[in-house]
């Protein structure tokens, strides 16, 4: 009886004699296996980056914005007016005990100067639970107060990006700075973010009080309103109840009632990650079944390759059997061939599909996640492939008749 290690041997000198061929037939599964693992970890890379990128924003966030208006017939549409205000955030803070943090701001833009050097960037009107709301950490100085916001100092908080492209190297804390022309102290320094899932630069901002903003920096013909209000829940498991009970308060202070048109809008931001999630891990399946289809014509090869060889070695095959060899022996030396053709070509993939997801890294500066799952999931599928397209040629091979065998020329 033919034992596994023999039929091994005897599987690498029969594929020894055709090198050529042999490699040839390999290249499917080859093909195949680069495929699967460099779309997989592409798609994969991409799911994170974008994962990433939503959760800069912060977590178990709730996003209030201005709703529309009709006035004279006339609809603003979303956002077209002010429709928030400071006390509203306050409220919320106050009277919701789902919410962990409120986060009221106005937006707007302006000239910094700092010696020689200016940038232009956006101006944030803020509160101190901003940070908190928002998961930014604070690499230099300290956080904007209560006291702040209160008294409208001229303090701020700068981004990454504004140090760079103001003070360079320096330390940027307790130096002046005018915006519009009017001086502030940086009193800290945001950690960097990078970019948003719009592709915006979270990094290139500037964050001063909210009651500064609105009386001396921006400007505003209601100085109470304030464009946003991001909200953060206490957890995951509360945020839909934070969520309804900040509807049901904002109904209540905009006398919304039955037959009146909201005013506000709520986004949830944990939906929005949840579904990019989602459409990103769909799109890493499609590519990884798209290129699997090339192991199932890398897989037809082979069974092609194999019917081939079962042809051209009958006359062996004959003379195995006439001096003892069992059917199962026949079987398993030809499956042996298929299973390590394929398991040959998966290794071989798996180099190149790895180093392909390296150098589309490396090329094009998008991400790759390269799982081990998907390299073991696609290694064990190469010789899955061997085992069911070698087992139809193996099976012919051991039910031929050895007379018919011995007399094939």
């Amino acid at each position: 009886m033919t034992t596994l290690y023999q039929s091994l041997l005897i599987a690498l000198r029969a594929l020894r004699v055709n090198k050529m061929r042999a490699l040839l037939t390999m290249l499917g599964i080859i093909i195949g296996i680069a495929a699967v693992i460099a779309m997989v970890a592409i798609g994969s890379g991409a799911s994170k980056m974008i994962s990433d990128q939503i959760s800069s924003i912060g977590s178990n966030l709730l996003l209030v914005l201005p709703g529309s208006v009709t006035s004279g017939g006339m609809r603003s549409g979303s956002g077209g007016t002010q429709t928030l205000t400071y006390d509203d955030a306050r409220a919320i803070k106050a009277e919701c005990p789902s919410v962990a943090a409120v986060a009221p701001n106005v937006r707007g833009s302006g000239q910094v100067v700092y010696g020689n050097q200016n940038w232009s960037t956006v101006v944030y009107g803020v509160t101190p639970d901003m940070v908190d709301v928002r998961d930014w950490t604070i690499v230099a100085g300290r956080n904007i107060t209560q006291s702040d916001v209160d008294g409208a100092t001229k303090n701020c908080l700068i981004g990454q990006t504004v140090a760079d492209n103001l003070f360079g190297g320096t330390d940027p804390v307790s130096k002046i700075i005018r915006i519009k022309k009017i001086p502030f102290t940086v009193v800290g320094v945001l950690g960097r973010k990078g970019q948003s899932p719009q592709g915006q630069d979270q990094d290139d901002v500037i964050y001063v009080p909210l009651r500064t903003a609105q009386r001396k920096l921006l400007g505003s013909q209601f100085p109470n309103v304030v464009g946003s209000i991001m909200v953060q829940a206490k957890s995951a498991e509360v945020l839909d109840k934070a969520e309804d009970e900040v509807t049901a308060l904002l109904n209540q202070r905009h006398r919304i009632g039955p037959n009146r048109e909201i005013d506000y809008s709520i986004r949830n931001l944990s939906e929005l990650l949840a579904v990019t999630e989602q459409s990103s891990k769909v799109m890493s399946i499609l590519l990884g079944a798209v290129a699997s289809i090339s192991l199932v014509v890398g897989g037809i090869g082979i069974m092609n390759i194999m019917l081939v060889s079962v042809t051209e070695r009958t006359r062996e095959i004959g003379i195995r059997i006439a001096i003892g060899a069992k059917k199962r022996d026949i079987l398993l030396q030809f499956l042996t061939e298929a299973v390590l053709l394929t398991t040959c070509g998966g290794l071989i993939g798996m180099l190149l599909g790895v180093a392909g997801a390296k150098l589309v890294a490396s090329f094009i500066g998008w991400p790759t996640l390269i799982s081990v799952n998907t390299i073991i999931i696609a290694f064990a599928f190469s010789a899955g492939v061997g085992v069911f397209f070698g087992f139809y040629p193996a099976r012919k091979a051991a039910s031929l008749n050895p007379i018919d065998a011995l007399r094939y020329e």
